[in-house]
């Protein structure tokens, strides 16, 4: 009973870490679309010094624990003179990691649009970016969407690792509730059902949108 209490009692500053985590996935999961969509049409590209580079990206930071990337733009960039504060080095780690995923998704949708639009594109005149723009990425991202609302879901439950570098998030507001109460089972329990209730919430709009872009 003194657990559930306590769990009532420290539910609106969950909440508060729980908004956090939103946030920062929104800010990693922009940067890692816009990483991921230009890495995406480089890793297509037949232009070896752009390939290259992109394919480089790719394995790496899908080769790569999560944490480990953290630890060493957190860690190991002030060494080199970048020193950066826990928040930024956060967005930057899951941005960054984000783009790798992201950018094979990007791949994947682009090759299933059929090569004759690309090609019907290119002789109305259209240059190889405006049939990209105009043509194919559209298609490519309806197709995409639920690997993408994946991605969404995915790098919400990975934010938890921004605490080990201080991000006041949901996982690290629980853990401060912790050190405090020492009510272990009924607070972490309480981490997971928020982040199930995030995650869930989050596929149900992925899915509207999905059933919205169907029908129009």
């Amino acid at each position: 009973m003194e657990a559930l209490i306590e769990l009532l009692k420290s539910f609106p500053f969950l909440l508060v870490g729980a908004w956090e985590t939103l946030k920062l996935t929104a800010f990693s999961v922009g940067i890692g679309l816009i990483l991921g969509t230009f890495i995406g049409m480089g890793r297509l590209s037949k232009i070896k010094l752009i390939n290259y580079p992109c394919t480089a990206y790719v394995e790496f930071l899908r080769g790569t624990p999560l944490l480990v990337q953290i630890s060493i733009i957190y860690f190991g960039l002030p060494q080199l003179g970048i020193q950066l504060a826990p928040y930024p080095a956060a967005i930057t780690a899951l941005g960054l990691n984000s783009g790798a995923y992201i950018a094979e998704i990007v791949r994947a949708g682009i090759q299933s649009i059929p090569r004759g639009q690309y090609e019907a594109a290119r002789s109305l005149g259209l240059t190889h970016w405006q049939a990209m723009r105009y043509i194919i990425l559209p298609q490519a991202f309806r197709n995409i969407l639920p690997a993408l609302g994946n991605e969404f879901i995915t790098l919400t439950k990975d934010s938890s690792l921004a605490s080990v570098i201080g991000v006041s998030e949901l996982m690290r507001s629980g853990q401060f509730i912790i050190s405090r109460t020492f009510q272990t089972f009924s607070i972490y329990f309480g981490i997971a059902f928020i982040y199930f209730v995030m995650t869930f919430v989050i596929s149900r709009i992925v899915r509207y949108i999905e059933r919205r872009m169907a029908t129009a």
